[in-house]
C-alpha cells in the first residue's frame, strides 16, 4: 500500500484523503486547529451559522454526492426560492427570470425594472443583431460582453454576481476561466443570447444562482464528515515547512507543530494549499511552478453576521438577499437573508432573524485593513438603507478571510496548463484546491479526487 501526505485539510485535501480511502496509508497536515479550510461553522447569539461558504453547488455533483456518501443526504436543504436581487439605484430589484449569470436572456423584460437605464435596455437587446466572430483568444469577461451587450448591462447586471463568486471585478476575470459556458458559445461565433434561449430550452442549467444546496445545522459539517468517513490520519496544527526529494523515490515533508519540528516520509504528496503556500513548497523543485503559482492574485474578504431581535425589530426583510454593482460605490457587495433562505436556521430559532453581508473585492485591502467595529457600522448603516430600519443587532461579529479567493485573470486556463504540466515532471506530486479549476466547493472536491487518483496512477 502507498502512502501519501496530503498537505492542506481544507475540503480539496479532504476529498483526496477520501478518494485514497483503502488505498493508500494516508496522512493529512493541517496547520489550524481544525479541518474544512474555509467550511466552517461558529455560533451567533448561540445559534449555529457557517461563516465561510454557505452552500453547496448542485449544478456540479460532486459535492452533494460526495456528501451523501459520507451520511449527510438527509441533510441536504434546497434553499427558499427567491429571484436574485440586486441593491441599485436606492432599491431593491429583482433580476427577471431567464438571466444566465445576470446576463438576461430577454431583455425586454428589463423594461421598467430600474435595473439599466432605457438605453442601456435597448443596446442590450441590440446584441442579436450585432455581428460575431468567433472568440479566438481568452479576454476578460467585460471585454466580450461589454462588446456584446454594454457595459452598463456588465457593470449592474453580470460584475454583481461575479463579485459574489469571485470577488473579483469583470474587466480582470477571464472569460474562459470565471464563464466557461459563455465562452463556448463565443467560441461558435454567433450572437450571444439566441444561443442562452437555445441553451435553456434545451434543458440546460438556468442559473447558478437557483442551484445550490445546503447543510442542515451549516456547510462547516461537511469537511467534518469527510474528515470522519476517509480513514486518514490527521494532524492538526501541523504547519509543512519544505519538501524534500529522497534519493530512492518518495518525498519527505518537514513540518512544524506546537510541540516542535516533525519529518514524515511518504511515496507521493498531494498540496491542496492555496496557491501562493504550494508555490512556497515547489520552489526547490520546479521554479516554473512556483513562478506561476505566485502569481496568480487573491482577494480578502470578510463576512460581518449579525443576529436581531425579531420582537424588537422595526422591519425585517424579505427575500433570500441582494447583490451590490461595484459601481453604486458601497462597501457590502451582498447581503445573505440566512433565517429567509434556510428553514432549519429557522427553525432552530424562530425568535431570532440572522442574516450576513460579505465585504471586500479584489483590491479593496485598505477597507479591510479597518477595525471590526468599523466594519460592522459600514454594514449595519448599508443594510438599513437597502432594506429598511431593521434597529441593532443583538450580536454581530466579523470573520476575515485573507487572501481567500484566487482571481482567475485572462489567461488563467493556460496557466493552470503550464503549473500541471511542470508539476507533473515530479513524480509522485500533485496540486488540488480553488486556485485551479472553480472556487466552488464542488469544484474543489473535483480536484482534490483527481489529484488522488494521479498519486495512484504514479504507482
Amino acid at each position: 500500500m502507498r502512502s501519501v501526505i496530503v498537505v492542506g485539510g481544507g475540503i480539496s485535501g479532504l476529498a483526496a484523503a477520501w478518494q485514497l480511502r483503502g488505498r493508500a496509508d494516508v496522512t493529512v497536515l493541517e496547520g489550524q486547529a481544525r479541518v474544512g479550510g474555509k467550511l466552517r461553522t461558529g455560533t451567533i447569539a448561540g445559534i449555529t451559522v457557517d461563516e465561510g461558504a454557505e452552500s453547496l453547488m448542485a449544478l456540479r455533483p460532486e459535492a452533494v454526492e460526495l456528501a451523501a456518501a459520507v451520511g449527510l443526504g438527509n441533510a441536504l436543504r434546497d434553499p427558499a426560492q427567491s429571484p436574485t436581487t440586486i441593491w441599485t439605484d436606492g432599491a431593491l430589484r429583482p433580476l427577471p427570470a431567464g438571466h444566465v449569470m445576470g446576463i438576461p436572456t430577454d431583455p425586454a423584460a428589463l423594461i421598467g425594472t430600474g435595473l439599466l437605464s432605457p438605453e442601456g435596455v435597448r443596446r442590450a437587446a441590440s446584441e442579436e443583431t450585432l455581428p460575431a466572430a468567433p472568440l479566438t483568444e481568452d479576454c476578460s469577461v467585460s471585454a466580450y460582453l461589454g462588446a456584446r451587450l454594454g457595459q452598463e448591462a456588465v457593470d449592474r447586471l453580470v460584475e454583481p454576481l461575479l463579485g459574489g463568486v469571485y470577488a473579483g471585478r469583470a474587466d480582470r476575470l477571464s472569460l474562459r476561466a470565471a464563464m466557461p459556458r459563455i465562452a463556448a458559445l463565443a467560441e461558435q461565433g454567433a450572437p450571444l443570447l439566441p444561443a442562452l434561449r437555445r441553451m435553456r430550452a434545451a434543458g440546460a442549467p438556468r442559473s447558478a444562482a437557483v442551484a445550490v444546496q445546503g447543510v442542515a445545522g451549516g456547510t462547516g459539517r461537511f469537511p467534518q464528515a469527510v474528515a470522519r468517513a476517509c480513514g486518514a490520519r490527521i494532524l492538526t496544527g501541523t504547519t509543512a515547512r519544505s519538501l524534500h526529494r529522497l534519493p530512492g523515490g518518495g518525498w519527505r515533508v518537514q513540518a512544524m507543530t506546537s510541540d516542535g519540528p516533525l519529518t514524515m516520509d511518504a511515496d507521493a504528496v498531494i498540496l491542496a494549499l492555496p496557491a501562493f503556500a504550494a508555490a512556497e513548497l515547489l520552489r526547490p523543485h520546479s521554479p516554473l511552478a512556483e513562478e506561476e503559482l505566485a502569481a496568480i492574485p487573491h482577494a480578502s474578504t470578510a463576512v460581518v453576521t449579525m443576529a436581531f431581535s425579531r420582537a424588537r425589530s422595526h422591519f425585517l426583510p424579505q427575500g433570500n438577499g441582494f447583490l451590490v454593482p461595484a459601481v453604486d460605490g458601497h462597501t457590502i457587495k451582498a447581503a445573505s437573508f440566512l433565517s429567509n433562505k434556510w428553514a432549519w436556521l429557522h427553525d432552530s430559532a424562530p425568535s431570532v432573524f440572522v442574516l450576513r453581508a460579505s465585504i471586500g473585492r479584489i483590491g479593496e485591502d485598505e477597507l479591510l485593513d479597518r477595525p471590526d467595529r468599523h466594519l460592522v457600522r459600514t454594514a449595519i448603516a448599508e443594510l438599513h438603507h437597502a432594506v429598511g430600519p431593521m434597529g441593532e443587532p443583538l450580536a454581530a461579529r466579523v470573520t476575515r478571510w485573507d487572501r481567500g479567493l484566487p482571481q482567475y485573470g485572462v489567461g488563467h486556463r493556460e496557466r493552470v496548463t503550464r503549473i500541471r504540466e511542470a508539476v507533473g515532471k515530479l513524480p509522485g506530486i500533485a496540486v488540488c484546491g480553488a486556485a485551479y479549476e472553480g472556487v466552488g466547493v464542488a469544484a474543489c472536491v473535483a480536484t482534490g479526487r483527481n489529484a488522488a487518483k494521479e498519486v495512484l496512477a504514479d504507482d
